[in-house]
């Protein structure tokens, strides 16, 4: 079983809300989901529908290194080294019909690491499943 500490679980909810707040201009949210297993789902709801890396591709598929030199581009790796499971996915219309409702990114921390990314409803993104 696959442990993370309390301070790792910390950075990610960071690295999350974070690139919520610099890389988008309009609200945002945070969910956080402990499941019966002894795992924490944490959900950010952000408004900008692009999935970045790697809440867009399978666990085994590793985003590249970036140069020591590089201003940024490191937080999302982080997800790939300390949550267990991850996933993403944008929204499309809101309920009042405005285009591009956001993206949810989700991560999932204690339990097993899955070997592809954990499939969840986008009816209801962050169901407890026990």
């Amino acid at each position: 079983m696959r442990r993370t500490g309390a301070s790792a679980t910390e950075l990610l909810i960071s690295e999350l809300v974070t690139n919520a707040y610099l890389h988008t201009a309009g609200p945002a949210s945070l969910r956080l989901t402990a499941l019966g297993d002894g795992r924490l789902r944490v959900g950010v709801w952000d408004s900008h529908p692009h999935i970045p890396a790697p809440f867009g591709r399978p666990p085994e598929d590793r985003v590249p290194d970036v140069p020591a030199n590089a201003d940024g581009g490191r937080g999302l790796r982080l997800v790939q080294e300390f949550a267990t499971t991850w996933g993403g996915w944008p929204f499309g219309d809101d309920v009042l019909g405005r285009r591009g409702a956001g993206k949810l990114l989700w991560f999932e921390v204690g339990g097993e690491r899955c070997s592809s990314a954990t499939s969840v409803s986008p009816r209801s993104p962050l169901r407890a499943t026990s």
